[in-house]
């Protein structure tokens, strides 16, 4: 139950995908590692631990190992974002005496998840303090918003469904004034110090329930972000408690996978591949290194996957049924929205083996698209050989998610086991050493 609890810590302390990456970040430092910046030299040695960021939400951690036979590297790739509404610039708008805010859906919500309920604001900050423009992180602890429902009585049509306009439904109420006060630019001005202005944003609203066990025996495990954030605490867990093997251990959260990854922090972007290579020539490794070390190298890419819906079974695929509390997800698409193949899908099965630890198999109804994830974009930088796995879940993309508690402990075994285990890619055959 260790985990959970520290589950719970991590994800009640997440709040964007900005609080995110620098909780990471100091676990990161708590466990030994040491922040590399990619404007400055990598000065690397064997035998240490190390991180770099960008833009605050991306992190990459690698382990450099005392004897390093040959440079190859072992990957889980993960990310920092869930959908959400982000907030627009200029938000304040003023109407019969409240003060709303104006958003932005950020990636494919569901989105009547999000009224009446307490929300609050997270993300950064940019302030001019006269010198530079710094980057200031910033987290609203109050129950500061809310999204109101329409009455049954105004709409007693409500229950038949109804379509959310996001310019026009979901603004968020964030209190009355009648003189038109700038209510959020005042709460957020308890951030800076004298002579300081904030000149933009990055700000995102955010549920404010806490994640909690549920169920007759703690079976389920329920809060906000759990795609992606339960497989960005579990592979960083299992990265954490793997010991040192020959090769590099590495562990890599992108932003932006919900929106297209379309950025220069997301898995579309140079920022695996640039320091891969800078891995690789700050050890002594020439080109020609680096390109034997990614052709040996393997990839898991972890985001969550759709366990059999309690009320919806219909919706599955009837011979690959995902439950929760049923092990790891390994997911499949024959177009390869998941990257997983015979190959590298066997490599998971035989490490859950090894460690006694059940896995299922997803695959969506042939007759429903499925969604994607960072697994195909980050190899078509970085061709190395993956496998697309996650935890199951309920509600994906909802404001608050379900999944199985007893899962957590599996992935972070499996995750342990896949870096303490040296997997070598040659051509279209995989050695265990």
């Amino acid at each position: 139950m260790s985990y959970i609890n520290e589950l719970k810590e991590f994800l009640d302390k997440s709040h964007s995908q900005f609080q995110s990456v620098d909780n990471i970040k100091n676990i990161l430092l708590s466990n030994g590692f040491e922040q590399l910046k990619e404007g400055e030299e990598f000065n690397i040695e064997k035998g240490k631990s190390y991180f770099a960021m960008r833009n605050l939400t991306s992190i990459l951690a690698f382990k450099v190992p005392s004897k390093l036979s040959e440079i190859r590297f072992q990957v889980v790739a993960v990310h920092s974002d869930s959908p959400c509404f982000k907030i627009k610039e200029n938000p304040c708008l003023f109407e019969n005496g409240y003060v709303k805010l104006k958003v932005e859906g950020y990636g494919g919500m569901i989105r009547s998840t999000w009224l009446d309920k307490p929300l609050s604001i997270a993300g950064r900050i940019v302030v001019d303090n006269g010198e530079k423009l710094e980057s200031r992180l910033v987290d609203v602890d109050k129950n500061f918003a809310i999204i109101p429902n329409v009455a049954i009585h105004l709409n007693r049509e409500i229950n038949k469904g109804i379509e959310y306009n996001p310019q026009t439904d979901l603004c968020a109420l964030i209190g009355q004034s009648d003189t038109q006060e700038d209510l959020l630019l005042k709460e957020l001005s308890k951030n800076l110090n004298e002579g300081e202005k904030i000149i933009s944003n990055d700000l995102y609203l955010y549920n404010r329930e806490k994640a909690t066990l549920l169920g007759a025996n703690d079976e389920l495990f329920s809060a906000p972000k759990l795609d992606d954030l339960a497989c960005d605490f579990t592979a960083l867990k299992g990265f954490i408690e793997a010991k040192p093997s020959d090769f590099i251990q590495l562990f890599v959260s992108f932003d932006n996978e919900e929106v297209g990854s379309e950025s220069i922090n997301g898995a579309d972007s140079t920022f695996l591949e640039s320091i891969l290579k800078r891995i690789n020539f700050a050890l002594g490794g020439s080109k020609e290194d680096y390109f034997k070390a990614v052709a040996k190298s393997f990839l898991i890419s972890a985001d969550n996957g759709h366990a059999i819906h309690p009320n919806h079974p219909e919706l599955s695929d009837n011979k690959n049924l995902c439950k929760l509390n049923g092990g790891v997800v390994i997911k499949y698409n024959a177009n390869m929205k998941y990257t997983s193949d015979g190959l590298s899908s066997s490599v998971i099965k035989k490490l859950c083996e090894n460690e006694g630890l059940a896995y299922q198999e997803y695959f969506n109804r042939s007759d429903m698209a499925g969604g994607s994830t960072l697994g195909n974009i980050s190899i078509s930088h970085v061709s190395m050989l993956s496998v697309d796995i996650g935890l199951a879940q309920l509600a994906m993309h909802s404001n608050y998610e379900v999944c199985g508690s007893k899962d957590i402990e599996a992935m972070i075994k499996l995750i342990k086991k896949f870096f303490e285990t040296s997997i070598v890619v040659e051509e279209s055959n995989i050695l265990f050493k």
